[in-house]
């Protein structure tokens, strides 16, 4: 069974036993995070749900540089940027 959520502005598309990296909760490690009523779009089978996940890890993205630059003027503007996650395990799908 499948069900599909929302977290952190995106939604993602989760099963019993996957591995997912949202943007950073309030949870900690060890914690278990429920997503039922608005949190779950869709389920298998058109029913509602209710979705289970264990908090492995926090840990940050990939950095990604923004680069700005205006030619002829000697205007350039580099920026980085390293967002927080956290990785969740899908325990349960009901």
């Amino acid at each position: 069974m499948f069900a599909v959520i929302r977290t952190g502005g995106k939604q993602y598309k989760v099963a019993k036993d996957n591995e997912i990296r949202v943007m950073k909760l309030d949870a900690k490690e060890g914690e278990t995070v429920n997503f039922d009523g608005d949190a779950v779009l869709f389920a298998e089978g058109g029913k509602a749900a209710k979705v289970s996940a264990k908090v492995v890890k926090h840990e940050r993205a990939d950095k990604i540089l923004v680069f700005k630059k205006k030619r002829r003027t000697g205007y350039r503007r580099t920026k980085g940027h390293q967002q927080d996650m956290t990785v969740l395990q899908i325990t349960n799908v009901a």
